[in-house]
């Protein structure tokens, strides 16, 4: 499992440019099983995505394709999370 956190970059006056790929780029991550949450940062600083079912290269990729990091709205930091315990909702984490 993977926390990606999106951070403005150069570029963030640009976001609004870009905001409907990127939302369409998250859509796809959803539909695709891979998202489970995303949401802003509560410092206006970017956002974070909570991510499953993928690999780090898989998820290089996909970041990758996001049109704010294409552009330069957004750097993309990683981090991965191994979980060792879990409330039982979420117990398919631990898969």
């Amino acid at each position: 499992m993977f926390i990606v956190f999106l951070k403005f970059a150069e570029n963030k006056a640009n976001a609004s440019q870009f905001m409907d790929g990127h939302k369409e780029w998250l859509r796809r991550g959803f539909d695709e099983d891979v998202f489970l949450m995303a949401g802003s940062l509560s410092t206006n600083s970017g956002g974070c995505i909570l991510v499953h079912n993928t690999n780090l290269t898989e998820l290089n990729d996909r970041v990758a394709m996001d049109p704010f990091v294409v552009e330069g709205v957004a750097l993309a930091e990683f981090v991965e999370v191994d979980p060792s315990r879990v409330d039982e909702r979420l117990r398919f984490l631990m898969n």
